[in-house]
């Protein structure tokens, strides 16, 4: 059996890929702002559950939560980046201090959590980084734009994490949900709006805005089986480099990659032209 360490596991999918991951035998620490929120999430106490303080941006809670599981569990096997929230605005609407603190957290917490975690797992020669990412972070869209620059980032950071750990026996796997029926779309908890300021915007971010708004609750993904798959590719020899989960995710890949496709094709040769 393996030990987890997971970030934001007090709730939504952080919570059910803990929950997944302990019903089949597994040790997790399970890491949220509040430890006391997620014992809350599991009142029967299940065994192999350690629920520890770690803000994400704190490095030193970060260091102290890892020092925790390891004295409680001797290792750490699989490192779930969970924590994070979304932000909706259009690029020019939205605040300096609302995109630092998006950033701060969706990519500057995965690099202190990488930080505190990836020493053991270089030790062992062995491990497994989940990053959760969107798929927003491959294909993003008006009125997340900041959100989707925040994935995109992460999804930079975890190629590159790819080739460094294969060679120490770590695997690094890039999860792009779709819309999942969690409280991620819920601004009294993990979404941040700003004001619709600029009524130019109205046509391209409005809606967007609209949209998300009116799904919330409405998702047609189920976290409890995302979790499940999440699950099972840390339990496979060849894990994927990135796994979308979603039909809604599928579709936007899908149609991205066309996309893509047919711009090169169109202009290859002024790409080519210039070669000396």
């Amino acid at each position: 059996m393996s030990v987890w360490f997971v970030t934001g596991a007090s709730r939504g999918l952080g919570a059910e890929i803990t929950r997944e991951a302990l019903e089949r035998g597994h040790s997790v620490i399970a890491t949220a702002r509040d430890a006391a929120a997620v014992r809350g999430a599991y009142p029967d106490k299940p065994e192999g559950l350690l629920a520890v303080d770690a803000d994400v941006t704190e490095p030193e809670q970060l260091t102290a939560a890892v020092e925790a599981g390891l004295a409680e569990f001797g290792r750490i096997d699989v490192v779930v980046n969970n924590a994070g929230h979304g932000l909706v605005g259009a690029i020019e609407e939205t605040s300096d201090s609302a995109a630092r603190a998006l950033f701060d957290i969706n990519v500057f917490g995965v690099l202190n959590t990488l930080r505190a975690t990836l020493p053991a797992l270089r030790a062992q020669r062995s491990g497994h980084v989940v990053n959760i990412s969107s798929v927003g972070g491959f294909a993003t869209a008006p009125a997340v734009g900041l959100y989707g620059a925040s994935k995109f980032a992460l999804e930079g950071i975890s190629e590159a994490l790819h080739g460094e750990l294969a060679p120490l026996g770590i695997r690094v796997t890039i999860v792009e949900p779709g819309g999942f029926r969690t409280d991620f779309l819920n601004t009294s908890t993990s979404l941040r709006v700003e004001p619709a300021s600029i009524a130019d915007y109205a046509v391209g971010a409005g809606p967007v805005r609209e949209g998300m708004a009116a799904s919330d609750g409405r998702q047609q993904g189920d976290p409890v089986k995302a979790a499940k798959a999440i699950v099972d590719i840390t339990e496979v020899d060849e894990p994927p480099l990135r796994l979308q989960l979603g039909a809604d995710a599928v579709e936007r890949v899908e149609a991205k990659l066309d996309r893509v496709r047919r711009e090169l094709d169109a202009w290859r040769h002024v790409a080519l032209s210039t070669a000396i």
